[in-house]
């Protein structure tokens, strides 16, 4: 039995609009282009207590003819074709840029050992230290908008 597909979250609320309002592909892709969201459209659908509303087809289709003056996507593809791409470049993103890392910090092979050839700095944290004057042996306080040199000036 072949391995179940990942949907990613940012798809799966689309197949579920799909699933419970009986939409096809090319309505969810219509929807999508216009920038409805999939959690509002049980207000979209409210028939029953509101019977002035178009139902959710025509009013996608309505939407879509005012805003792109054609009547359905030049190529219609499933939300799972679209996840399917999306997962595949996300998975090249990944691999690229796990190259990229290890291309970019070169590496020296001493004695069998593999070590990176530019060298870690420690501890990592770069520290502001103090400039005080020099002359009574007391630190002075650098504020946020001073410069060392006003620090003195006080």
């Amino acid at each position: 039995m072949p391995k179940k597909q990942r949907i990613p979250h940012k798809f799966q609320p689309w197949i579920d609009v799909r699933r419970k309002f009986h939409l096809s592909h090319k309505h969810v892709q219509m929807a999508r282009e216009l920038g409805l969201s999939p959690k509002k459209f049980g207000s979209y659908a409210n028939r029953d207590k509101q019977p002035w509303k178009l139902p959710l087809v025509e009013f996608i289709e309505f939407l879509y003819q005012r805003q792109f003056d054609k009547t359905e996507p030049d190529q219609i593809r499933t939300i799972e074709e679209m996840a399917a791409e999306h997962v595949a470049k996300r998975a090249e993103r990944k691999l690229r840029k796990l190259n990229s890392e290890n291309d970019a910090s070169p590496s020296i092979e001493i004695d069998g050992e593999t070590e990176n050839a530019v060298p870690q700095a420690e501890g990592g944290d770069n520290q502001i230290q103090a400039v005080g004057d020099e002359e009574s042996g007391q630190a002075g306080t650098i504020t946020q908008d001073q410069t060392p040199d006003d620090s003195n000036a006080s």
